[in-house]
């Protein structure tokens, strides 16, 4: 479980860089600006984690984009997925300057995705528990994740779950029944933005401050 402070700086971080990267200073590493900033050592090991982006006070999705194992370091990871989710996701326009005060930030760290295993698709759909866990659905080729807080925003069933993480690879809603389909689950602490660059516990955060000099960490 991430501290108060952590999930404070969980939340800074991708603000920070979103900001530098629709400002004069973009970096062209979002997360180099951030090497030498003094962070909680959590900061330093690797996560899964996913940044999305949501209109205020709609909720409506802006843009969604992370890492679904843990290949980066989370001060690594977060400017580049908070970024990302701003400028690369294909299904929306990149995000404008004047946008980004009307935009919210959710933040999920994941745990390792561990395969499900089941004989019988009736054991697969049994394993799934909706609010605790998210999906990845991998075969034919593709594959889709879901975060937890889909399914239990969308009202799902575990089985509409597993279709709804098939559709977003690409693939029939029932491929997840096929054995040669592989479905992973993950857990995920999210943290949210009271509201556009307000952390929870620490109020409104100024949404222009300084990211330290750009610098290579060892």
């Amino acid at each position: 479980m991430l501290s108060s402070e952590e999930r404070q700086w969980a939340l800074t971080l991708p603000r920070r860089a979103i900001e530098r990267a629709l400002g004069p200073d973009a970096a062209t590493d979002p997360a180099r600006p951030f090497e030498r900033e003094e962070l909680p050592r959590v900061f330093d090991e690797r996560r899964g984690v996913f940044v999305t982006l949501t209109r205020y006070p709609s909720h409506a999705l802006r843009g969604c984009i992370g890492y679904p194992l843990p290949v980066l370091a989370l001060r690594r990871a977060l400017p580049r997925a908070a970024v990302a989710a701003a400028v690369e996701d294909p299904r929306f326009p990149p995000v404008r300057p004047e946008e980004l005060s009307r935009l919210a930030i959710e933040v999920s760290v994941l745990t390792v995705p561990v395969p499900i295993r089941a004989r019988r698709p009736e054991e697969l759909l049994a394993a799934v528990q909706v609010g605790r866990d998210g999906l990845i659905v991998e075969g034919w080729g593709t594959s889709g994740l879901l975060l937890p807080q889909v399914a239990a925003e969308e009202g799902w069933s575990a089985e509409e779950f597993l279709e709804g993480t098939c559709t977003k690879a690409g693939l029939p809603e029932t491929a997840w029944r096929d054995p040669r389909v592989t479905v992973r689950r993950f857990e995920a602490e999210v943290v949210r933005e009271v509201a556009p660059g307000e952390v929870p516990g620490a109020g409104p955060a100024p949404l222009s401050a300084p990211a330290g000099p750009p610098a290579p960490r060892s």
